[in-house]
């Protein structure tokens, strides 16, 4: 019976601490308990199975994994991150980004529901926190789709959807923590995730355009007396297309000797700035030159987009590293907040108590997970699960249908990070023995996740809408009219389409993995045969070589050689074959080429005074031997 445990230890102690963490207790205590009372067990049944590898000493290695994660850089990226969406939130830059575009899509049936999903992307962008995102929209945007005639399950499944886009919109805290347990960059998971973030909006998109022909009272238009901001479309395409003209002319003309880099930021802020500018003078002196709409268009949406691109573009670029990123980030949403009057101490101190308490959130789970990992991998649990896996049916595509199906039910009880600090490691011998790409199966999992909040009943983003939704019937103050509540089985019945959507962005993904693997097109790739090795001039005019003096060293050999060798032009050359002395010894020497020497007896002679005794240079593993 001892035995049996024994071997079966890994599976026990996997099964054991998911059971605990699907009861309630705490994460990080459930890992880091669970990983001490099985280390201790496996010391003690060690004797019993040659596949425990554990002894108490080994328990001194924690202090040291610990230390590891406090200094890891990429982790640093979470409290930048945070910090910033929490600003940006309540700085109320989610209303204002939700009225302007939602007044430009008012006139179209479905422009709300557009407006909110364009909205979701942005705040995906720039908050990375699905509970923010989900929560803002559900403040502003529910009641006025309610107040217009939309029907109560698509408002609240396009909302609870369009909140969940943080997930992978880079970014993503997911994203983050991603590329750490995956060992990948945290730049080309952002330039990854980016093509079917785009992809799902799309898609969700195309749905409200389907239920604009299918169903077209369950989403209609914005009553004129509701467009405040009145018409003034072309005005808006024009200043578009102006902007455009401008960037394109000085990035061909006025740029044109900076690196590609140094161009496309000073062409894309000139022509941006100089939008805002005529829309900030439009304004202010009634110029009356654009829209009104358009005005207000340019001057909201402006801001946040000059976050992104200071994070994302940077980041895309080269320019900065994601923690560099999240640092300006943070210190631009500061800056936005100021310009609109809207940074007190109140809102800075509940932005630093949330960030603090999340960033601490992560870390102890992160410990508690390094406890967990350190028994588990003693007990060759990672040995255990990699067999599992191997052993599916299907190769890769097998593989990455089992993983998707295990990892959505889990997120249908456990938060991200607990999926992300034990799940996801275990995976990566798996993945890397089938020859899968870790950032490929990093965007699944992450677009798996994003699934995952949105799933009855215990989806997050469910929960969180449900906070905010009214449940009682309430009396509008705009129109006068008693509108009814919103039940919970209208959220789900929202969600359901949109879950759809979500596991076909995951096949389309799977199938098709040029949609993620395009981040390695930048890769250079080198023939190792093609590299030549020049070494820099060693002095000339050395007596006794020549004459010549010793001008380069070069691979392969230039003069003296036979193409696999190593040649000193100039009188002094060391091949493939043994040398001999030179002019003047005594044994065996043969008169010099080039001022040199050639032989074959293993010495290396310098006429009169230096004799090195020694085997033939060997460029390889083994260093020369020199007597």
């Amino acid at each position: 019976m001892i035995q049996l445990i024994a071997h079966n230890l890994a599976p026990i102690m996997f099964i054991s601490v998911m059971a605990m963490l699907l009861i309630g207790y705490p994460v990080a205590f459930t890992l880091a308990a669970g990983g001490l009372i099985f280390f201790i067990i496996g010391v003690e049944l060690s004797q019993y199975s040659s596949e425990i590898r554990l002894f108490y000493p080994l328990i001194q290695s924690l202090a040291n994994r610990t230390f590891d994660i406090m200094r890891n850089d990429t982790l640093l990226a979470i409290p930048f991150f945070t910090f910033m969406g929490l600003i940006l939130e309540r700085s109320r830059m989610a209303e204002d980004l939700l009225d302007t575009i939602g007044q430009l899509f008012g006139p179209l049936r479905g422009g709300l529901a557009i407006a909110v999903i364009i909205v979701g992307g942005l705040l995906g962008a720039t908050t990375g926190v699905v509970a923010a995102s989900v929560i803002a929209m559900g403040l502003i945007s529910l009641p006025i789709m309610m107040r217009y005639g939309y029907d109560r399950s698509v408002a609240s499944g396009t909302i609870a959807a369009s909140g969940t886009l943080a997930q992978i919109v880079p970014p993503s805290l997911v994203l983050i923590v991603m590329s750490d347990q995956l060992g990948r960059s945290v730049g080309d998971m952002y330039v990854a995730a980016l093509y079917p973030a785009l992809m799902i909006m799309g898609m969700y998109c195309l749905y409200i355009f389907l239920l604009t022909i299918i169903s077209p009272k369950k989403v209609p238009a914005l009553p004129i007396e509701a467009r405040t901001l009145g018409g003034g479309v072309t005005s808006l395409l024009v200043m578009i297309a102006l902007a455009v003209g401008l960037h394109y002319a000085l990035y061909n003309f006025v740029f044109a000797d900076l690196r590609y880099e140094t161009r496309f930021v000073w062409s894309a802020t000139i022509a941006t700035l100089t939008a805002l500018g005529v829309s900030l003078l439009n304004r202010h002196l009634k110029l009356g030159i654009i829209s009104r709409l358009a005005e207000q268009v340019i001057i909201v949406l402006i801001p946040p987009l000059a976050l992104i691109f200071l994070v994302l573009g940077t980041i895309f670029l080269g320019i900065a590293t994601p923690t560099e990123g999240g640092a300006m980030g943070a210190t631009g949403a500061l800056i936005l907040a100021m310009f609109k009057r809207r940074l007190g101490i109140k809102t800075l101190k509940e932005a630093l108590d949330s960030t603090t308490k999340l960033t601490a959130f992560v870390m102890f789970i992160l410990i508690g997970a390094r406890v967990f990992g350190l028994t588990f991998y003693g007990i060759n649990g990672h040995i255990w699960i990699e067999e599992l896996l191997l052993a599916l049916p299907g190769g890769e595509t097998g593989f990455l249908f089992v993983v998707t199906v295990i990892v959505f039910v889990l997120g249908c009880f456990l938060d991200f990070f607990e999926i992300a600090f034990i799940v996801v490691p275990l995976l990566v011998g798996p993945a890397e023995s089938l020859g899968i790409d870790l950032i490929w199966l990093g965007i699944i999992l992450g677009i798996n996740l994003q699934t995952s909040f949105l799933t009855p009943p215990f989806g997050f983003a469910l929960f969180y809408l449900r906070s905010i939704s009214p449940t009682q019937d309430w009396d509008d103050e705009v129109t006068g009219e008693r509108i009814a509540g919103i039940k919970t089985t209208q959220i789900y019945k929202g969600v359901l389409p949109y879950i759809v959507i979500q596991f076909i962005a995951i096949m389309v993904v799977i199938f098709y993995p040029r949609l993620v693997t395009h981040y390695k097109d930048d890769e250079v790739k080198y023939n190792i045969e093609d590299v030549q090795i020049n070494l820099p001039g060693m002095g000339s005019g050395l007596p006794g070589l020549g004459g010549n003096g010793m001008p380069g060293l070069s691979l392969p050999a230039q003069t003296g050689g036979n193409g696999g060798g190593l040649s000193l032009p100039g009188g002094l050359n060391l091949n493939g074959s043994p040398p001999s002395g030179l002019p003047g010894q005594t044994n065996n020497t043969e008169p010099a080429q080039n001022g040199g020497s050639t032989g074959n007896n293993g010495q290396l002679g310098l006429p009169g005074q230096l004799n090195l005794n020694s085997q033939p240079l060997n460029l390889g593993n083994e260093p020369p031997k020199v007597n």
